[in-house]
C-alpha cells in the first residue's frame, strides 16, 4: 500500500519525548500493513533482529521480510542498527521509539478513516492476544505446580469512570502519556530484573443515552494491582499514542 520507492524520503527520528502527528496518508497505509504491524512489534518485544531471523519467527519468507524492514525504515519506524553495534556484517534491525500520534478523528478524511480502521483493528487484536498469552503462561504455572514467578502479580488492572469535558481528557491523556515518559530510560540505566512492560490506556464514551444517574459528584478511581471499579461517565479522546511503535 506505499508508494514506490524513490518517492518519499524517510523522516528523521524523532527527538525523545517529542510528539510526532503521522497525517501522511502513505505513511499511514505503510504502517498498517498486517506484516508490517507483527514485524514492529516483534522488534519491541525482542529487540533488534535481522531480516532472516524475522522471517523463522513470522512464518515469512526472507524477501517479503526484508521488503517490509526497508519499507518501515523509509518511514522512520526502524532503522538498521550500526555494525558498531557487535553484530558484524549481517543487517540488523530494530524498532526506532517515538511518541506517534495520529489526527483526531474529525481532521480525518474518508480514505484515511479506511487506513486507521483497519490499522486499529490490527492493533487491539494483537493487543488482546498478547494479554491473553500472559495471562494463559501463569495459568499453566499453577496448574503444573511449577514455581510461581514473581512476575504473576505484574497484571495492574483498573476499571473506572470519570465525568469529564473533552479538553479535559485531552489533558488527562497527555498526562498519562508525561507519567510514561517518566519511567522511560536507556538500556544502559535500566536495573537488573527489569522486564519490558506493555501498557495500554483505552478510553471511550458511555453510551449517549446514559445520564449519569447514580453518579457521584467527582471522579471516582479505585485502582488496585488487581482490578477496580468506578461509577462514573468519561468522554474519549481520539488521538492514539503509541510510546513504542506497535
Amino acid at each position: 500500500m506505499a508508494q514506490e520507492p524513490g518517492m518519499q524520503e524517510a523522516a528523521p527520528a524523532p527527538a525523545p519525548h517529542a510528539s510526532t502527528e503521522l497525517s501522511d496518508l502513505a505513511t499511514l497505509k505503510a504502517l498498517a500493513q498486517p506484516r508490517r504491524q507483527r514485524i514492529l512489534q516483534h522488534l519491541t518485544l525482542h529487540g533488534p533482529a535481522t531480516s532472516a531471523s524475522l522471517a523463522r519467527e513470522l512464518g515469512l519468507n526472507t524477501g517479503a521480510t526484508s521488503y517490509h524492514l526497508r519499507e518501515l525504515a523509509r518511514y522512520g519506524f526502524v532503522e538498521e542498527q550500526p555494525e558498531a553495534d557487535g553484530h558484524g556484517r549481517e543487517r540488523w534491525w530494530r524498532a526506532v521509539p517515538g511518541d506517534r500520534r495520529f489526527p483526531p478523528r474529525s481532521r480525518q478524511s474518508a480514505e484515511m478513516r479506511l487506513v486507521m480502521d483497519e490499522l486499529n483493528h490490527h492493533a487491539y487484536a494483537a493487543d488482546l492476544e498478547l494479554f491473553e498469552k500472559a495471562q494463559a503462561r501463569t495459568q499453566t504455572q499453577a496448574r503444573t505446580g511449577a514455581d510461581e514467578d514473581p512476575w504473576a502479580d505484574a497484571f495492574p488492572y483498573s476499571r473506572g469512570s470519570i465525568r469529564l469535558t473533552l479538553p479535559e481528557l485531552h489533558a488527562f491523556f497527555e498526562e498519562y502519556i508525561a507519567l510514561l515518559n517518566r519511567y522511560k530510560r536507556s538500556d544502559t540505566d535500566t536495573p537488573d530484573g527489569a522486564r519490558t512492560v506493555l501498557t495500554r490506556l483505552l478510553a471511550h464514551p458511555a453510551p449517549d443515552n446514559d445520564t449519569g444517574a447514580g453518579a457521584g459528584a467527582g471522579a471516582v478511581s479505585e485502582a488496585t494491582p488487581h482490578g477496580s471499579t468506578a461509577d462514573d461517565d468519561t468522554e474519549a479522546s481520539h488521538n492514539r499514542k503509541a510510546s513504542d511503535p506497535t
